[in-house]
């Protein structure tokens, strides 16, 4: 059976309890202050000014989330890093809801494309372009062909008609004798 066994998890793991004690001062600090919470919002700041005591406790609650933020040796060292970009959170009346929206390379390129593609359909509709004029004049070489196939159709017809006409006078001399 390999080190460890079934029994162990991973070796060389130190396994860290919380104890009762400190779960229970977690709850108590967490249900206080949601307490202060909702005693802030019912005033809804009428005072304008928190007590000594508020400020004491919201100034130690701030150290106290610096401290837990940072893990490790990040609390004794302040790195900057450049290439680091921090969200910056905007208040809502900061947010400039009317103003122009910058667009993105790939917005601004699909509007000139289609901005473009409707410049050709104008102009190609009005027969300004290569295209179209090649259209047009193989449209004009179909229409000659088609009167030219219509004439002759009818020429064919009315001659056909006139041998039948014959054919019958023919037939009616022949009947006459």
């Amino acid at each position: 059976m390999p080190k460890g066994g079934k029994k162990g998890g991973h070796k060389g793991r130190v396994r860290q309890y919380t104890s009762p004690e400190e779960i229970d001062a977690q709850i108590k600090a967490e249900h206080e202050k949601a307490q202060e919470a909702e005693l802030e919002e019912s005033s809804g700041g009428a005072a304008g000014i928190p007590s000594k005591d508020k400020q004491d406790q919201s100034s130690d609650e701030s150290d106290d989330e610096d401290y837990r933020k940072r893990k490790g040796v990040e609390g004794l060292i302040d790195i900057e890093n450049p290439n680091r970009v921090q969200q910056a959170s905007k208040k809502v009346s900061q947010v400039d809801v009317e103003g122009p929206k910058e667009l993105s390379r790939r917005e601004r390129e699909e509007i000139e494309k289609q901005k473009a593609k409707e410049r050709y359909m104008k102009m190609h509709l009005a027969g300004k372009t290569d295209q179209a004029k090649a259209d047009l004049a193989r449209l004009a070489i179909i229409r000659k062909q088609r009167e030219e196939a219509a004439k002759k159709k009818e020429e064919e017809r009315k001659l056909k008609d006139a041998t039948a006409a014959t054919a019958r006078g023919v037939q009616s001399m022949s009947l006459n004798k």
